[in-house]
C-alpha cells in the first residue's frame, strides 16, 4: 500500500522547523566540552556535567519524537479501527500544520471531509508553525477559521478530529468555547476524537520544560466538561499521547 509519510518524517520535521533549539544545544554544549579544557579554578567537572546531561536530554528527546511520530500507530491511524466511527462527515481541525488530512481521506475515501485552520498569526507566534506553513501547503479546500466561530451547521458532522493541534489554543476559555461550537456541530450520535501529549510524567521525562507545553489531563477534562462534552473513552496509543474520545453530555 503506498505511503503518504516518508521514513523519519516526524523527526526531520522536529529538527528542521526548530532548528534554532538544537542550534543552542549544540553551542551550549561545545562551549562547556571546550571550557572544561581550559586551566581556571573550575573543576572539569562542572562544565562536563552539565554539558553531558543538555546532550543527553537532546537526544533522549529525539528519540522519543522518532519513536511517537515515525515508529507509533499515530499516523496509520489504526488506532481507530475498532472504535465504531460514522466517518460520512468528518472535520479534521489543525493549528496551522496539517498532517492529518490526506491520511484521513486515503483511510475513508468516501467521507466528506471538511479541514479547518484556526492558526492565527497573531496568537500564534512558534516560529516553527510559520516554517511548517511554507513547507507544506494547505491540504485543498481547508476553510481559515477563528476559534469562536466554526462556518458549519448545527449537527452537520458526524465525527471531528483534532490531533495534536488544540493544545496551541492557550486560553482555557477560548478552548472551552472552541469545544463548545465543536459540539454544536456534531451530530448527536457523532464523536470527537482529541489526541494530545499530556503535562505528565511520561511526557516530563521525555522532554523536560518542554512538558510546561502541553495541558494537564485535569485541564483537558475541565475543557470537556465546561463545553458540555463527555469522555466515553480514554486510549493510549504510547506512554506519550493520550486520546480523548468525546460525546454529547
Amino acid at each position: 500500500m503506498e505511503t503518504l509519510r516518508k521514513p523519519f518524517q516526524g523527526v526531520i520535521n522536529i529538527i528542521r522547523f526548530n532548528w534554532h533549539f538544537y542550534l543552542l544545544s549544540i553551542g551550549i554544549t561545545t562551549v562547556l566540552w571546550v571550557f572544561s579544557f581550559l586551566k581556571t579554578p573550575i573543576h572539569p567537572n562542572f562544565t562536563l556535567i552539565p554539558a553531558f546531561f543538555i546532550l543527553l536530554i537532546t537526544i533522549v528527546s529525539l528519540l522519543v519524537s522518532t519513536y511517537v511520530y515515525d515508529v507509533s500507530n499515530l499516523y496509520s491511524l489504526k488506532w481507530l479501527d475498532d472504535k465504531s466511527i460514522d466517518s460520512s462527515v468528518i472535520i479534521n481541525v489543525n493549528a496551522g500544520f496539517d498532517e492529518t488530512s490526506s491520511l484521513l481521506k486515503k483511510k475513508y475515501p468516501q467521507s466528506n471531509l471538511s479541514v479547518l485552520d484556526f492558526y492565527d498569526p497573531k496568537k500564534h507566534t512558534e516560529i516553527s508553525i510559520k516554517r511548517a506553513r511554507k513547507a507544506y501547503p494547505l491540504y485543498p479546500g481547508t476553510l481559515q477559521i477563528n476559534t469562536d466561530k466554526i462556518p458549519l451547521k448545527n449537527k452537520s458532522a458526524t465525527v471531528g478530529i483534532a490531533i495534536l493541534s488544540t493544545h496551541e489554543i492557550r486560553n482555557d476559555k477560548e478552548r472551552e468555547f472552541f469545544f463548545r461550537e465543536m459540539k454544536r456541530v456534531l451530530k448527536l450520535n457523532g464523536k470527537i476524537i482529541v489526541t494530545e501529549h499530556l503535562r505528565d510524567f511520561p511526557n516530563f521525562l521525555a522532554y523536560t520544560i518542554g512538558f510546561f507545553h502541553f495541558h494537564s489531563k485535569k485541564t483537558w477534562k475541565k475543557t470537556f466538561q465546561e463545553a458540555d462534552l463527555k469522555v466515553s473513552e480514554e486510549i493510549k496509543i504510547t506512554p506519550f499521547l493520550t486520546t480523548f474520545i468525546l460525546e454529547h453530555a
